[in-house]
């Protein structure tokens, strides 16, 4: 079951001012309203790890490895509707950017040899399935389409935001730890 973060919790303000301080500061990384509310809210919803790997298999079993997300989200495959193709690769894409973002070191373990995802490019799937998502122009997801454009687009401008979201993170730790010992 999937748990909201409320509207005023403070970890909400927390990601939409750290991502728009760090976004806005950033000369390279061409930003909206609109996206950076996005990656607030997969921000938050990756908070719970359930959400990390929350694509499952048709036996009901969490997909861990992009290689297999990719096989879920694809209506040749394992998808059952376009609907589903679309969720899939949009969590692919939010999935991509959140560990090569802000834990790139994740990268290293994923691509492990042995792994199913050893040959995966991350920054070129990532863009390639924010790409797919940004394709349902119609209907329902249409007023969504143009944010996963600039996803796809911009995709290493993303990450390398986020990348100085964490180190905004880590440096309020530091400071915070910090600050409790001094007399």
């Amino acid at each position: 079951m999937k748990r909201e973060i409320s509207s005023d919790h403070p970890l909400r303000h927390y990601f939409v001012e750290a991502l728009h301080d760090t976004f806005r500061g950033e000369p390279t990384i061409e930003t909206s309203d609109d996206v950076e509310a996005y990656l607030s809210e997969m921000l938050l919803n990756f908070i719970d790890m359930e959400n990390i790997y929350n694509v499952q298999d048709p036996f009901g079993k969490s997909v861990e490895s992009v290689t297999e997300m990719m096989l879920e989200g694809d209506v040749r495959f394992n998808a059952d509707s376009f609907d589903r193709e679309r969720e899939v690769h949009r969590h692919i894409g939010d999935f991509l950017l959140f560990w090569s973002g802000l834990f790139p070191e994740f990268l290293m373990q994923m691509k492990a040899p042995g792994s199913k995802d050893v040959l995966l490019d991350p920054v070129r799937q990532g863009q390639f399935s924010y790409h797919v998502v940004s394709t349902f122009e119609h209907g329902a997801y249409a007023h969504e389409a143009p944010i996963f454009k600039k996803l796809s687009d911009e995709f290493e401008n993303y990450r390398y935001g986020l990348s100085l979201v964490r180190a905004s993170f880590e440096g309020f730790a530091l400071q915070g730890w910090t600050d409790g010992f001094q007399a």
